[in-house]
């Protein structure tokens, strides 16, 4: 797990973009920051290196004014010579103003005839016409050392050549073009440590600037793992707590809120977890954190401890939680636990959709085998009907055909819904309210409900492509869901349709008790169910039927008349 999201790096600024590694001389500030996140990495020159190279440049000319001034105040310098300095200056107060430079460019280019180049112009002029007590040899360091921070290395090696030939020039008019062996040595050695300064500071700016591009590569490659990180634990189902060596929280994914109680609209976003300290079920967790992790060992983060714990809810409920705790341990030392919450319920919940899955493959095997018998039973039932039977036989013989038909329908989508989805069927358009009606009316005769039910019929004229069996099938699987849940409250069972532009909606609604989030989670899934006596197939045969003609089966929570309920809408296009 990331580490960013602890409280520690929370209060650092990678959460605005920032550098999140300590400033450094070639690192900008956060105000210096371009909008992506830092320099490019081809840029070595940061503004604040340049401010600061440009104020010692000022810095370094006024306290050379002022102290030439006061030698020619005494007479000791000609008047040229504070003159020079004070046109540096100047030049030097100018350049300060002007912004850095966006690339080192050309050797010859504006910025560096207004910097280097005019740098060793004034210090050859000083270097001339300064009095001889005056030694301003080791002002050629800085044009020097400027280029090489700054520039390149073409940059840095001409400014060393420049000063080197200041000083060779400087020893031969002080010779008087008589060979003086010590000013000639002297000379070069002095042009040859500005060589050697040129060299070595332009190959440590290099290396920090690499060091630099690297550092920002790793603080983009962290940044997208932290993300990636987050998006992943914030779509898990399982619960994920992060909490240092005190059980302090640290970080919480929104499926830990869900299970410690927290509302949908309250889980916190990952890195946040404020709301989860609240909950009466944390300070129970934080105690079995503490307890695991003073029986756990430094020197082994590998092992999980897991046991099975009730938690309490902010409603007053409780809910049973499968807490493992991996304590994650740095230099033998305890620093932090990831802990990983499962809810008992949707573990169960799992559990009884596998075996029901595993149910479900041998119901498919055993409707292919009721094929036959089925079969027979239609067969006799016709072969009955052409004798010359009683009135009621005949009405009975004409039920068991019926239903063997209908048995045989269902027989045939059970094995479908064991094997691949069948292509689309074109059928043709039946009226969608005089068939609800039609259908409504049949269910009514097995379940009469007297005001529990209501009807609004609100397409007359529209029409669908829908097989009329499947229809029924789908609207009776909603009805019967609806019934066993509602209430006996008037118009507690509603029966809508409605005509939205290109599409028309059928609407089932109750107003039952709402679902628990592991139910409502796997409403749509096969073989899960929240019943005992359910085999949870309805809404999942019923989707599946929808989406044969292009038809959506939805579920929402909506209010009916103030009353929150239940809603299961099929939303299908309106066929000519």
């Amino acid at each position: 797990m990331n580490t960013a999201a602890s409280p520690k790096a929370d209060t650092a600024p990678n959460a605005a973009g920032a550098s999140i590694f300590a400033p450094s001389w070639y690192a900008p500030l956060q105000a210096d920051a371009d909008p992506g996140g830092g320099l490019p990495e081809d840029d070595p020159l940061s503004p604040r290196l340049w401010r600061n190279l440009m104020a010692a440049r000022v810095f370094v000319a006024g306290a050379l004014l002022a102290l030439l001034t006061t030698v020619w105040w005494r007479g000791g310098a000609p008047v040229w010579v504070p003159v020079v300095v004070a046109v540096w200056l100047g030049l030097a107060a100018v350049t300060l103003a002007l912004p850095r430079p966006r690339a080192p460019g050309h050797a010859a280019a504006p910025q560096w005839l207004l910097t280097v180049w005019a740098d060793l112009a004034a210090f050859a002029a000083l270097q001339l016409i300064a009095p001889s007590g005056l030694n301003v040899t080791p002002l050629l360091v800085w044009p020097v050392l400027l280029a090489a921070v700054a520039g390149s290395r073409l940059l840095a090696l001409g400014s060393a050549a420049a000063g080197s030939l200041v000083l060779l020039g400087a020893a031969w008019l002080d010779a008087r073009g008589v060979a003086d062996t010590a000013a000639w040595v002297q000379a070069a050695l002095g042009g040859s440590g500005l060589f050697l300064i040129a060299l070595l500071a332009n190959h440590l700016a290099a290396r920090l600037v690499g060091e630099h591009a690297a550092a920002l590569r790793h603080q983009r490659m962290a940044r997208l793992h932290a993300r990636i990180n987050r998006h992943i634990a914030g779509g898990l189902t399982e619960g994920i707590v992060v909490t240092d060596a005190r059980a302090a929280l640290w970080w919480a994914n929104p499926a830990a809120a869900r299970i410690l109680g927290v509302p949908d609209d309250a889980a916190p976003n990952p890195g946040t977890p404020t709301a989860l300290r609240h909950t009466p079920g944390w300070p129970v967790l934080a105690g079995w954190v503490r307890g695991a992790l003073a029986t756990a060992d430094d020197d082994d983060d590998t092992a999980p401890h897991t046991q099975d714990l009730t938690l309490p809810l902010p409603g007053g409920g409780q809910r049973r939680v499968r807490l493992r705790i991996h304590p994650v341990a740095t230099h033998g030392r305890l620093g932090a636990a990831v802990v990983f919450l499962d809810d008992l319920q949707v573990l169960e919940q799992r559990l009884h959709t596998e075996r029901l899955a595993a149910m479900g493959r041998v119901s498919a095997a055993v409707a292919h085998e009721i094929r036959n018998p089925l079969a027979a039973i239609a067969q006799a039932s016709a072969l009955l009907l052409e004798d010359d039977a009683p009135p009621a036989q005949r009405q009975l013989l004409t039920l068991i055909e019926q239903n063997a038909r209908r048995i045989d329908r269902t027989v045939n989508d059970v094995l479908e819904a064991a094997h691949a989805p069948a292509p689309d069927t074109v059928s043709p358009a039946i009226a969608l309210d005089a068939t609800v009606d039609a259908v409504l009316a049949d269910w009514l005769r097995q379940r009469p409900q007297g005001e529990r039910l209501l009807r609004r019929a609100g397409a007359p004229d529209a029409r669908i492509a829908f097989d009329p069996e499947h229809l029924r099938r789908v609207l009776v699987n909603l009805l019967d869901n609806a019934d066993r849940h509602a209430s006996a409250a008037p118009a507690s069972l509603r029966v809508e349709t409605t005509r939205d532009g290109a599409h028309v909606r059928l609407t089932v609604w109750n107003d039952g008790p709402e679902i628990p989030a592991a139910v409502r989670a796997h409403l749509f899934e096969p073989f899960a169910t929240s019943q005992s006596r359910s085999s949870g197939l309805g809404l999942y045969l019923s989707r599946e039927l929808c989406q044969r003609y292009h038809a959506t089966l939805t579920y929402a929570r909506a209010q009916r008349d103030g009353r929150w309920g239940h809603a299961f809408e099929v939303t299908c296009p309106r066929s000519s």
